[in-house]
């Protein structure tokens, strides 16, 4: 009886003990079982930088950080006095060039003209008299009654006189004419040059006018009203909040299905709810962010990959920095 007892302990004990390995290896089991990875990302958006060409004092802000804007929006105001000085000497060399051209086209005054055309009648007068004498002179010295020196004194007055009024001639000419072609063209080649100074200077006016390039929210703003800022310095920035991106640093054995065009979901924490995301760029990250085998056998050398997707519509709330989960 005593024997038959001892059996039956045993026996319990020994179940007993099989159900405990059998629970602990459960338990084990479900505890150590690998787990989905969890690749975590980041929401992003394109931005474009906000500066100006030309140095200048903030005079004024038309917008602050968070605001929404549109293309052609004024977003700030510079004051730059030096560049309205310089459109002050421009336009004032343009009306130079300008007096210059109109004096190039308009030619000689009137009073030069008439001058010029009452010098060549005495002159012609002159050369008439002198032909006239010429001939006496040659008729008396065929005759015999005059001498040749005289002859050649006359006949060296009157090539004097017709050459003096082929002179004063030459200078009527050039006063009913006016300037030469080429000075005109030279005139006119001053004034377009003044031109196109005074757009230039304009040009770098309208540069104190900081406009808004495309849609978007100001998301940042560096410089305070009456600073200084200089030449391509950033101003402000502006998201295009239209562009949302995510990105994610994905290591490469978790790559399996997110290839360039893949679809798939994510969940967004902060706005509790999944999101559709396409891929469309792919690169690894390099060496400085490869993963390294802690072993020498049995495993290799991982690198990341950085994996951006854009939202397949718009997501309501999605905001720049918001964490994107994605379980592999």
């Amino acid at each position: 009886m005593n024997t038959k007892s001892q059996n039956s302990n045993m026996l319990l004990a020994f179940l007993t003990l099989l159900g405990i390995i059998a629970v602990v290896a459960l338990v084990g089991f479900f505890m150590l079982r690998k787990g989905p990875e969890i690749v975590q990302g980041q929401a992003d958006v394109n931005e474009y930088r906000v500066s100006s060409k030309v140095p200048g004092r903030i005079l004024e802000f038309r917008v602050r950080e968070g605001q929404t804007v549109k293309a052609g929006d004024t977003l700030a105001l510079l004051e730059a006095p030096d560049v309205q000085a310089k459109l002050e000497q421009a336009r004032a060399a343009e009306a130079a060039a300008q007096a210059q051209n109109e004096k190039a086209l308009k030619g000689v005054r009137q009073e030069k003209i008439q001058s010029a055309y009452e010098t060549w009648q005495k002159a012609r007068a002159g050369a008439v008299i002198a032909e006239k004498s010429y001939k006496r002179v040659k008729n008396l010295y065929e005759q015999g009654v005059m001498s040749a020196q005289k002859l050649d004194e006359v006949t060296a007055q009157r090539d004097a006189a017709l050459a003096t009024e082929r002179a004063a001639k030459s200078q009527y000419d050039m006063a009913v004419n006016g300037s030469e072609r080429e000075d005109k063209a030279a005139a006119a080649a001053l004034v377009e040059r003044a031109k196109g100074a005074v757009a230039e200077v304009q040009s770098y006016i309208a540069e104190t006018y900081l406009i808004a390039q495309s849609d978007g929210e100001v998301s940042e703003i560096f410089p305070k009203v009456g600073e200084l800022v200089g030449t391509g310095a950033p101003i402000m920035n502006v998201a295009m909040m239209d562009e949302m991106w995510v990105s994610f640093n994905v290591r490469e054995d978790l790559l399996k299905g997110l290839n360039v065009g893949t679809e798939f979901e994510a969940y967004a924490p902060a706005l509790d709810r999944n999101i559709r995301l396409k891929v469309y760029y792919m690169k690894d990250l390099g060496t400085y962010a490869a993963w390294k085998a802690t072993k020498t056998t049995g495993q290799f050398d991982l690198k990341t990959f950085e994996v951006k997707a854009s939202p397949l519509e718009k997501v309501e709330g999605l905001r720049p920095g918001m964490s994107v989960i994605l379980e592999k």
